[in-house]
């Protein structure tokens, strides 16, 4: 091989690199703002679902467990709903919607992350007003099939109902008022009770003891 010819293998290698690399900017570029949308309306029907007598939850603010960005909210009953004309984030049309008037607290949502076997686990709590767990939810997870993907399942998730924050702690073995670890997945057990949610809920008594008491 002559060092023309060379030269000429490099010439097309990089043009093939920059143009791939191109394509996938332009990819990126079209597709990035439908993936930020879908996963805002995804975040926020699981908000929902976490407190869902509330008519509104309202971000408060944000932390960083594991140097993640989370954020926590408040659970609010209105007043009052006011209907607003505003524009539409798809479309661009006009629509109608409804504003929360002299909203109050009903309780709290917290967004955090757990150190798990092989993943950050991706975690929402609500707690009411006393800061007690009402409702947990694995968002996302990497754990192991068959064993760590177990904390998705509500027979592990229903025990986190009514607990406060000293009761997450997590046994191997039966327990009245702790959490029961889940079979051969302790370490991803761990991570969901004593990291994401004790972690948030002590972090929300931290930031809004004062304010729930005044």
């Amino acid at each position: 091989m002559t060092s023309t010819d060379m030269v000429k293998i490099t010439v097309n290698l990089v043009v093939i690199y920059v143009i791939g690399g191109l394509i996938m900017a332009f990819v990126y570029a079209k597709t990035s703002p439908i993936m930020f949308i879908k996963a805002k309306e995804e975040k926020e029907a699981a908000l929902k679902l976490m407190m869902p007598e509330a008519d509104t939850v309202a971000t408060l603010g944000d932390w960083a467990p594991h140097e993640k960005h989370a954020e926590y909210y408040a659970a609010q009953k209105c007043g009052e709903m006011k209907t607003i004309t505003v524009k539409d984030e798809k479309t661009g049309e006009m629509k109608e919607e409804q504003e929360c008037m002299n909203p109050r607290a009903m309780g709290y949502i917290v967004e955090g992350f757990g150190k798990g076997y092989s993943s950050y686990i991706h975690v929402l709590a609500s707690v009411d007003k006393n800061f007690i767990v009402q409702k947990i939810s694995v968002l996302g997870h990497g754990e192991t099939p068959g064993l760590g993907d177990e904390i998705e399942k509500d027979y592990f998730l229903n025990q986190f109902e009514g607990k406060t924050a000293d009761n997450l702690v997590i046994i191997k073995g039966e327990t009245p008022d702790k959490i029961q670890a889940i079979t051969g997945a302790t370490i991803s057990s761990r991570a969901v009770a004593e990291d994401g949610v004790k972690n948030g809920v002590n972090m929300l008594k931290d930031k809004l003891s004062g304010e729930v008491q005044g």
